[in-house]
């Protein structure tokens, strides 16, 4: 009987662990090498917020171009800055001063900064236009097994797949490395895909760099959901230990 008892909890904490194949990241990136990274211009999308900044030498004259800032601009919150951005509309235009409106369809930030910047220049509104834009309200959201689930803004214009983990405290134990979800929507189009972290060759797809609005889910591994509802820590495996031990001594006596 007492076998019995130490065989049935040795297999039920045995079912309850991950091996290092299931937890280690990047396990072949060592026959990887050497690779480019792909770095990635991401298109102005309907909802985004850009801070557009129009300069000339004659600063003066480039001020009616840019859009009045509340006082103590130099120290801004984002709140603030995004409220003072200018909103990419559904048809994909933002309004600026004096120029009208300009299409963000199919353009990156550096596509519209120089679009805006040879319009100025060639409508005869500024000879030496110096334009900047930045998207200010990019985010990523991370659920499931993570330490901080939760959406997260950034201003990288190329942030990776693991700094986004990174941002939500990493996987924890329980989260499945080899499948990680992913839903992407582009010019209204969405795509879901499915990344293995534990094998390198993810660092050479699209999905390597977040794009804003990201969504990633970490779902729970094998031997969690084997265990949900029973085993919820080291805790509770050494409690039943304990307690089988001690069932054990009593059927021996």
């Amino acid at each position: 009987m007492k076998f019995k008892i130490l065989g049935l909890l040795s297999l039920f904490v045995l079912a309850s662990c991950a091996s290092k194949k299931d937890v280690l990241y990047l396990q072949d990136i060592d026959s990887k090498g050497t690779s480019s990274i792909p770095y990635q211009n991401v298109n102005i999308q309907p909802n985004d917020i850009l801070k557009i900044t129009i300069g000339s030498l004659e600063s003066m004259a480039a001020l009616p171009y840019n859009k009045a800032l509340t006082q103590g601009a130099l120290n801004q919150s984002l709140e603030i800055m995004h409220l003072e951005g200018y909103v990419v509309s559904i048809n994909q235009t933002i309004n600026l001063p004096i120029l009208g409106d300009i299409s963000t369809q199919n353009k990156t930030t550096q596509q519209l900064e120089a679009f805006i910047s040879d319009k100025l220049i060639s409508e005869g509104h500024l000879s030496d236009a110096k334009v900047d834009v930045r998207l200010i309200n990019a985010k990523v959201t991370v659920l499931g097994e993570v330490n901080h689930p939760g959406t997260f803004n950034y201003t990288d214009q190329n942030l990776t797949l693991l700094q986004a983990l990174g941002y939500a405290g990493d996987l924890t134990i329980n989260g499945t490395r080899d499948d990680i979800l992913m839903t992407r929507e582009v010019d209204g189009v969405r795509k879901v895909t499915h990344i293995d972290l534990t094998s390198a060759e993810f660092m050479n797809s699209e999905f390597y760099f977040i794009k804003p609005n990201d969504l990633i889910v970490v779902n729970q591994n094998n031997p969690r959901v084997k265990t949900a509802g029973f085993v919820k820590d080291i805790g509770t495996v050494l409690t039943i230990a304990s307690l089988a031990l001690s069932i054990t001594i009593l059927l021996s006596r």
